[in-house]
């Protein structure tokens, strides 16, 4: 069985866990990444290569690159921040420091950080925050802005969301290089069928479901759409042509088994309409996890402070709760939108972290759990990468 690599990006810097082959031990290393914060990371298991996607106001906006499994990192920088204009109007501070502002960056201006990390075929795409699309194809040495996401009829009316107007997921299809997906908060889904030549915005509920209640909150839509905030979006991956997406959205949860083209609420069965994180299944397309909280202005953390991953193995169509291994009385830790994720094991295994930074895992595809870090900074992402 490959080594299981859990990548997880925190708000100081990025660590990494490496597991035994049975899952039952791990060891954690870093920080790496100079203490950047770390929004989203990515890693490829043939190569060994990893990317960790971040920054602020402060640091600039970029890419670190490993090729060594986390040895040694090199940035790529988008952006400057406002550390390199301190560094560059006070050299005697920056001798002190044994530093030096960074050069200019091409992107600097333009964008404060960089929210996801997503490869596709030969590429490399990252989006940032202001919702902005990168690619890059030379490992992530250097990128390239798409201009065309920006240039959508819409693009003037998007609103941010509480965490500023981030393009946080991007999705790809291993059979289809040139089909992607992106989740904006909060102006929704954008998918293309070129390579991000071009974009339609996919928001639609599905006529099954008849309009949405009224809502007065701002990133509701109309009652025909499944509401602009998307938190987290999943595909399935059971080969080349799959368009089964899944969202955890602001207002709900929702399937999509045309490309995101309708969408269908699966909701019911949950304790609340509110979460960020949701996972699948890598061979199974139905089987799929959320975390549900509270509520957006309740606090968000797990309803009556007992944590539990509610798990279907019908797309949504009901729902069960697990809870076994986890903290069920007086827990109100958050689970952000990039923290949940699968690894390909038989059985699968499922992994998410906390704000509190805990990060737990379950060798038994959600049935059971286990803390394997804790004390880590706030956990921004999860991904998990099998090796050799």
């Amino acid at each position: 069985m490959p080594r299981t690599t859990v990548l997880v990006g925190t708000t100081k810097g990025a660590f990494l866990l490496d597991g035994t082959e049975d899952r039952d031990a791990w060891s954690v290393a870093g920080p790496f990444c100079d203490g950047w914060p770390i929004n989203h990371m990515a890693g490829d298991s043939e190569s060994g290569a990893l990317w960790a996607a971040g920054g602020n106001d402060w640091c600039g906006a970029g890419v670190w690159r490993s090729s060594d499994h986390g040895a040694s990192w090199q940035l790529s920088k988008l952006a400057n921040g406002q550390m390199d204009a301190w560094l560059a109007d006070d050299p005697e501070m920056a001798r002190t420091f044994g530093t030096e502002p960074s050069p200019p960056a091409p992107f600097t201006g333009e964008i404060e950080a960089l929210w996801s990390i997503r490869r596709g075929g030969d590429r490399l795409y990252a989006g940032a925050k202001p919702a902005t699309l990168f690619a890059s194809s030379d490992g992530g040495e250097s990128w390239e802005k798409l201009p065309a996401l920006n240039q959508h009829p819409s693009a003037e009316d998007w609103q941010p969301g509480a965490a500023g107007l981030t393009l946080h997921t991007i999705l790809t299809d291993p059979g289809d290089p040139a089909k992607l997906w992106l989740g904006i908060s909060a102006a929704g889904v954008f998918a293309s069928e070129d390579g991000g030549a071009s974009w339609e915005r996919r928001n639609r509920r599905s006529n099954l479901d008849g309009p949405a209640p009224a809502s007065d909150h701002p990133a509701a839509g109309t009652g025909d759409e499944t509401g602009l905030c998307v938190h987290n979006m999943v595909r399935a991956e059971q080969g080349g042509g799959t368009d089964l997406l899944y969202q955890q959205n602001h207002h709900g949860t929702f399937r999509s088994e045309d490309g995101g083209r309708s969408w269908h609420e699966i909701t019911t069965g949950l304790p609340s309409t509110f979460g960020f994180p949701i996972a699948v299944h890598p061979e199974d397309s139905r089987t799929i996890w959320v975390l549900p909280l509270n509520g957006d202005s309740q606090g968000r953390y797990p309803p009556d402070a007992s944590a539990a991953i509610w798990k279907s193995t019908d797309g949504g169509d009901s729902w069960q709760q697990k809870q076994a291994g986890l903290p069920t009385e007086n827990c109100f830790f958050t689970v952000l939108r990039q923290s949940l994720a699968t690894d390909r094991a038989r059985p699968a295994g499922v992994y998410f972290g906390t704000n509190s930074g805990s990060v737990f895992a379950s060798r038994d595809e959600g049935e059971t759990w286990h803390e394997i870090a804790r004390h880590l900074p706030t956990v921004l992402c999860v991904e998990v990468l099998a090796r050799a």
